[in-house]
């Protein structure tokens, strides 16, 4: 799944564990997130959505969607 995480992160200067901090995970996890190691959970999703004031879509994209 790719996202917009590090787009959207660089935007507000933050470094990764800035936010991880803000979504109490760890810097690897954001790491993870970012190169699409990682797909979040539902929570973490609508957590992520919540602090940059999105949609869960606006951040995330299914390269599969139909």
């Amino acid at each position: 799944m790719r996202n917009r995480l590090r787009e959207l992160r660089a935007e507000l200067g933050w470094s990764q564990q800035v936010l991880a901090d803000h979504l109490d995970v760890s810097r690897q996890t954001v790491n993870a997130l970012e190169t699409g190691k990682y797909d979040p959970s539902l929570p973490l999703a609508f957590k992520i959505g919540r602090l940059f004031k999105l949609k869960i879509e606006d951040v995330f994209d299914d390269e599969h969607a139909l």
